[in-house]
């Protein structure tokens, strides 16, 4: 007999993307828990479709509030939590259904892969693990206000399903302001909320106060390694939209202090350097990003860096400096990994023009 689950979610004016999610889902659970914290669209009658169990939260300013709540409701062996943007391809269905069937008490939580955005071939562009799905009786709490996380601890694995971040909404300056309510009140911030804080500036692009934000947190003795190494690529961004060049390389280089060179860092710099019009150095950097091996940790990841763009610029620096079948070599990778790009399409028209040369 396959383990029951609860579906917990909190919701808000979510009609543009409630239905999507609850369709995707409703037959792989064995109940679903809906807690609404002001919604004045059509995002209750959507919800009274699959569930009764709807609750009425007052809002807090405070996610981990409303989660905490939600769970409380659950009454099922395992809870699964989903926010109303989220939704299951029809793969993840079928490998969520056979996940469902394999689960044994002794599991505590399972990670799933959060996919937050697509490149133009509908491949992830940027994805991390998230627990998903935590064991009711363990009473997992959710922490922080904004940006909350599940703290979670024993037995965990890590499946095969994917949940689908399929975003419509603008992007809302809800958890900035409860960043700025918080500063405005005095209140004290913790080292993680000095990382997304800084996250919410950079995002709304307040990009000299990001910065501020991110060296306060990157001077904390404590906080998740994975965060450090992000709150410098950010710095960087922000560096490089301020016009500050040698900055955003330096913020870049900075992320090598906390682990082993991320693809992602190795890719800004040869961009930058690409810039300059330095090809040898940029060569280096997308040299040394292919030669990177994939992080297992829960770290947000944009695929593309770890993929196909090395390729791509690789095949433009070779060009460059006439090593035309170092380039076109590459251009090949390009072929087999994203052949309907642009980019690709244009590369193969121009290399055909040269075909005798390579």
């Amino acid at each position: 007999m396959s383990a029951s689950i609860s579906l917990c979610m909190i919701v808000r004016d979510e009609e543009e993307t409630l239905e999507r999610c609850l369709l995707s889902v409703h037959h792989l659970v064995d109940e679903i828990i809906i807690v609404d914290t002001g919604s004045v669209d059509n995002t209750v009658k959507i919800a009274e479709k699959y569930t009764s169990n709807i609750f009425f939260l007052e809002w807090k300013d405070n996610f981990s509030f409303a989660r905490n709540f939600s769970f409380s409701n659950a009454t099922k062996d395992y809870i699964l939590w989903l926010d109303a943007d989220d939704y299951l391809t029809k793969r993840d269905q079928t490998e969520f259904k056979q996940l469902k069937g394999q689960l044994d008490d002794s599991i505590d939580s399972v990670t799933m892969n959060y996919h937050l955005s697509f490149d133009e071939n509908n491949q992830p562009a940027y994805s991390l693990k998230r627990n998903r799905l935590v064991k009711r009786t363990r009473h997992f709490k959710w922490i922080g206000a904004v940006h909350e996380y599940l703290e979670v601890y024993g037995k965990i694995i890590d499946s095969d399903v994917a949940i689908t971040h399929g975003k419509e909404k603008n992007t809302s300056n809800r958890n900035l302001l409860i960043y700025l309510n918080k500063r405005k009140n005095e209140e004290v911030f913790s080292t993680r909320d000095l990382f997304y804080f800084a996250n919410e500036l950079k995002d709304h692009h307040r990009y000299s106060e990001a910065l501020t934000y991110y060296k306060k947190f990157l001077n904390k003795q404590n906080g998740w390694i994975e965060d450090k190494i992000q709150a410098c690529l950010n710095k960087s961004f922000c560096f490089e939209k301020m016009g500050e060049k040698e900055e955003a390389i330096r913020s870049c280089l900075e992320t090598f202090t906390y682990n082993t060179p991320r693809a992602e860092a190795c890719c800004a710099i040869g961009r930058l350097f690409m810039e300059k019009l330095n090809w040898e150095n940029a060569i280096f950097w997308f040299e040394v990003a292919l030669q990177q091996p994939k992080p297992s940790s829960m770290a947000i990841l944009h695929e593309p860096s770890w993929t196909w763009i090395p390729h791509l610029q690789l095949t433009v620096c070779y060009e460059k400096i006439n090593a035309v079948e170092k380039a076109y070599a590459h251009h090949l990778k390009c072929m087999e990994l994203i052949p309907q790009h642009a980019s690709t399409l244009h590369n193969e028209s121009y290399f055909q023009q040269r075909k005798p040369l390579v």
